[in-house]
C-alpha cells in the first residue's frame, strides 16, 4: 500500500507539473512585445537622461542600454541559484566601464548615472523573474504578473521620486554631521573617480586575480557540462561559490546550514520533508524580509538591539 501510496502522489505530482507548463506556455508572452517594449524605453532614456544630466552623453545610455541585457540575464540565472539579486553589483560593472569611457571632464556623473539605470534594469530583470516563478507555482497568467509588474513600476515612478524629494527636503541629506550622512554617496563617487583613473588605481595584481577567476569560471562550467551527470554534480557551480565572496561569509554558513537540515530531514522523514520544507523556507525569508522595518524604526528611534556574540581575549 505503501509503495502504491508514493507512486499515486508522485503521479499527482507529474499530473501538476504538466499542468502548470501547459498554463505557463499557453499565456506566454510574445517576443516581439519584449523587444519592441525594450526598444521604445531605452529611446525614451536615451532623450530624456542627457536633458536630466548634461554630463551624460546619449552615446553613454546606449552603452548601457546594450550592456543590460546580459547582466540581466546574469542576475536572474545568479537569484534562481541564490535567491540572492545583486543588481547592486551588477550596477557596478556599468559604473566603471562608463567612468572610463567618459574621462576626467565626464567620467564621474557618466558611471554614476550607468550605474543607476543598469541597477534598475538588472533589478527589475530578476524581480520580474521571481514573479513568473510564483505564478508558474500558482497557475497564473503570465500576462497577467507581466501586466501587474507594469502598473506598479508606473506607479513608482511617480511615487518614488516624490518620496525622495519629499525627504531630501524635510532632513539634512548628504550632510557628513548630520544624522543622514548617505555614506553610499561618497563610496560610490570613489568608486567613479577609480574608474576615471583606470586599471593604474586598482590594487596590486587585481586584473590578474580577476582574470584568473574569470578563466575558472568558465572550466568549471564546462567540466559540469560535458561530463556525465554523476561527474559534472560534483563540479562546484562558480556563480554560488562567487556570492559569499560579495557579500560575506554569512551567507555561505546559511546555506551549509541549511542544506545539511534539508539533508538530515529528508534522511529521516522523507514524506514530510517534500511537503513542509518549501514552506519553512519560505517563512525563514519572509521573516527575514521583513524585519527590515521594524529594525528601520528602531534605528529612527536610536534603539540598537544587543550583539548577541562578541570575542573575548584568550587571557
Amino acid at each position: 500500500m505503501g509503495a502504491v501510496s508514493i507512486s499515486d502522489k508522485q503521479k499527482q505530482q507529474d499530473h501538476d507539473d504538466i499542468k502548470r507548463n501547459e498554463v505557463f506556455v499557453r499565456e506566454s508572452i510574445p517576443m516581439w512585445l519584449a523587444l519592441s517594449g525594450y526598444i521604445l524605453f531605452s529611446a525614451i532614456s536615451v532623450t530624456a537622461i542627457p536633458f536630466i544630466f548634461p554630463e551624460v552623453k546619449w552615446y553613454y545610455v546606449v552603452v548601457a542600454y546594450l550592456l543590460a541585457p546580459t547582466l540581466s540575464f546574469c542576475n536572474a540565472y545568479g537569484a534562481g541559484l541564490t535567491d540572492m539579486n545583486m543588481a547592486y553589483n551588477y550596477g557596478k560593472v556599468a559604473l566603471f566601464v562608463l567612468a572610463a569611457l567618459g574621462g576626467k571632464s565626464h567620467g564621474v556623473v557618466a558611471g554614476l548615472v550607468g550605474c543607476g539605470v543598469i541597477k534598475s534594469l538588472v533589478s527589475t530583470s530578476s524581480d520580474l523573474m521571481q514573479d513568473f516563478k510564483t505564478g508558474h507555482l500558482t497557475f497564473t497568467s503570465p500576462r497577467s504578473m507581466l501586466l501587474g509588474q507594469a502598473i506598479g513600476t508606473a506607479i513608482g515612478c511617480v511615487v518614488a521620486p516624490l518620496t525622495f524629494f519629499l525627504f531630501y527636503k524635510a532632513f539634512d541629506v548628504g550632510n557628513p554631521d548630520g544624522e543622514y550622512k548617505a555614506p553610499y554617496a561618497i563610496i560610490y563617487r570613489n568608486m567613479a573617480i577609480l574608474g576615471v583613473e583606470g586599471f593604474s588605481a586598482l590594487p596590486h595584481y587585481c586584473l590578474k586575480l580577476c582574470c584568473g577567476f574569470f578563466a575558472f569560471s568558465v572550466v568549471a562550467n564546462l567540466v559540469r557540462d560535458f561530463n556525465p551527470k554523476n561527474i559534472g554534480r560534483w563540479i562546484p557551480l562558480p556563480m554560488a561559490m562567487a556570492v559569499p565572496f560579495v557579500i560575506g561569509g554569512y551567507f555561505a554558513i546559511d546555506m551549509c546550514v541549511g542544506s545539511l537540515i534539508v539533508y538530515a530531514w529528508h534522511t529521516l522523514k522523507p514524506k514530510k520533508a517534500t511537503l513542509m520544507i518549501p514552506a519553512i523556507a519560505s517563512g525563514l525569508i519572509c521573516g527575514d524580509g521583513l524585519w527590515i522595518l521594524p529594525s528601520s524604526v528602531l534605528a529612527l528611534f536610536k534603539v540598537r538591539p544587543p550583539i548577541c556574540m562578541r570575542f573575548l581575549p584568550m587571557d
